[in-house]
């Protein structure tokens, strides 16, 4: 999955997900604390890359790159300072049926 992001100085991310577990830790339209969306990504990451070592035998780079990823951007910014979740897709499948 993808989520996409603004960064408090109004740049936009795309990060990507091996699993549709991040829809459990961010909301679309959300806005977090720099500190607090770092958290909640790198864990939901964390998770999705478990998902994939279950699944398949082994961890999923893309994950760790994409915690990576956001650690770095996140750096640049004040643990307070606010990011908005712009959009998250595709979907969870129950939300695709009531949409």
């Amino acid at each position: 999955m993808t989520v996409r992001v603004r960064w408090p100085d109004g740049r936009t991310q795309d990060c990507y997900s091996p699993s549709l577990v991040l829809h459990d830790h961010l909301d679309a339209g959300a806005r977090y604390t720099v500190g607090d969306f770092t958290e909640r990504s790198v864990r939901g990451l964390e998770e999705a890359s478990a998902r994939v070592a279950a699944a398949y035998g082994f961890a999923c780079t893309s994950a760790a790159a994409s915690a990576d990823e956001i650690k770095a951007v996140a750096s640049t910014y004040a643990a307070g300072d606010q990011v908005e979740v712009l959009a998250m897709w595709p979907p969870l499948p129950d939300e695709e049926a009531t949409s």
